[in-house]
């Protein structure tokens, strides 16, 4: 299957809403599942708010925006994605909840749509065992912000078939015209393993009084041409989701570099998650931007 009209997307939050967004700027119509009524409308609502940003920066028109917005179809009942021909879960990183999703998919969807997770840590091929076509099921994993990066990890699981990466390759290729790597699973596939390794360093270099937040960033900014730096990615990302990420891979991998530094945990305790609460290792007004 090569032509894609029509992506199922599950779950509203930060992740799911760039992905809608993303493909409904590429002509796509979309239907966007959340929990319930109340969850959508706040998702809608913050898409919209996002669109109306890039409209004061006069990156779209009104016309633009009104077009994307139009494409995108929010609904708290799941039985409305069977119509479509692939399907993009991004519900919260827990292996329970996103079981739980594709359980319900593989009872709804007709055999020949594709199923994908946006995980960025967990086994495609636990995921796929509790569906009875485990073939299908497959990873896409987008990087944060998803309109800003042009990188999909295709990851498959065990039992993912040669067909759906094909042409989940061609889609993530032609149709969001993204560059898509192919990844064989393993804790963390590549992004997530690499950058938190990084992130971590980076915490345990703070807390050592090598250098101020401000400079280590800046350090891995204007010397390695970073778009930001570590610490102000892993407030971006959520300290919380660096944190859960870092256990899982230390739990996977056994190995003492996986270990989260004190400081992380420390953060995470605190409730200073970054840009989410306004407030990690810099300062973030409600848009976003750092103060």
């Amino acid at each position: 299957m090569s032509q894609f009209k029509k992506i199922g997307v599950i779950g509203g939050g930060t992740m799911g809403q760039g992905i809608a967004e993303m493909l409904a700027k590429k002509g796509l119509d979309v239907i966007l599942v959340e929990k319930t009524e109340e969850q959508l409308q706040t998702s809608l609502e913050l898409i919209a708010g996002n669109l109306d940003k890039q409209l004061e920066k006069w990156a779209i028109t009104e016309a633009e925006k009104k077009l994307i917005l139009a494409k995108i179809h929010g609904t708290a009942d799941l039985n409305e994605v069977s119509t479509c021909e692939m399907i993009i879960e991004t519900v919260s990183e827990e292996l329970e909840a996103k079981k739980a999703v594709f359980r319900e998919l593989d009872k709804i969807c007709p055999a020949d749509v594709i199923l994908s997770s946006n995980t960025s840590t967990l086994s495609l091929t636990e995921l796929a065992a509790v569906t009875n076509s485990p073939e299908r099921v497959i990873g896409v994993h987008f990087v944060h912000p998803v309109s800003k990066i042009d990188l999909v990890e295709i990851i498959r699981g065990i039992k993912t078939s040669d067909a759906t990466y094909k042409a989940t390759h061609e889609f993530v290729q032609s149709t969001i015209e993204k560059h898509g790597i192919q990844v064989f699973e393993s804790p963390g596939f590549v992004t997530s393993r690499l950058i938190c390794l990084l992130i971590n360093e980076a915490m345990v270099t703070l807390s050592e009084g090598v250098a101020s937040a401000e400079e280590i960033d800046m350090a891995m900014k204007i010397g390695y041409e970073f778009r930001s730096g570590p610490l102000e990615m892993a407030d971006r990302f959520g300290l919380d989701s660096v944190l859960a990420a870092l256990e899982r891979m230390f739990r996977e991998f056994g190995e003492l570099k996986y270990r989260p530094s004190f400081l992380l945990k420390q953060m995470v305790y605190s409730g200073q998650l970054g840009v989410k609460t306004g407030q990690g290792f810099f300062q973030y007004n409600k848009d976003g931007e750092r103060i």
